[in-house]
């Protein structure tokens, strides 16, 4: 899928490194909330990098497993991008704002979802981080439908 918009100028990306296979249900459209255990005060796009641990315990989740079934998952690469519209936690005693959501948790709203075609080695980190301007022109480089 390709999002026909216009990116903006200046200081407008960051990073997010996620385990797999968190990461590849949010490619696959499933999950658009992402779990964090502190708020995030960064709106806008994020390069969906994926850590370089996978998660394995969550590939015995039910919903995880019929996700991701038949789906690479890479590590260690940036893989997709996404717009964190939102940060919020559910009130006490509230359901859930989506069924990927745990309670307690600060979850990022992630909308405008695009999968790679091709992984971009990276190095990742803890909180959003600020790619390099090389690492964002590989990504770019891949997604032709986003200009300036």
């Amino acid at each position: 899928m390709t999002l026909p918009v216009v990116l903006p100028a200046g200081d407008w990306v960051r990073g997010i490194t996620i385990q797999q296979p968190h990461l590849a249900c949010i490619l696959a459209g499933a999950k658009t909330v992402e779990n964090r255990p502190r708020p995030w005060s960064w709106r806008g796009w994020l390069l969906l990098h994926a850590a370089q641990r996978t998660d394995r315990p969550a590939l015995r989740i039910p919903q995880v497993a019929r996700t991701v079934r038949g789906r690479e998952m890479p590590t260690g690469s940036v893989l997709g991008l996404a717009r964190l519209t939102g940060c919020h936690q559910d009130p006490d005693g509230a359901p859930p704002c989506s069924r990927w959501a745990q309670p307690g948790a600060w979850h990022l709203t992630l909308t405008d979802i695009v999968e790679l075609p091709l992984p971009v080695p990276a190095r990742g980190q803890l909180g959003p981080w600020k790619p390099t301007e090389d690492l964002l022109a590989q990504v770019l480089q891949q997604l032709p439908d986003l200009t300036w």
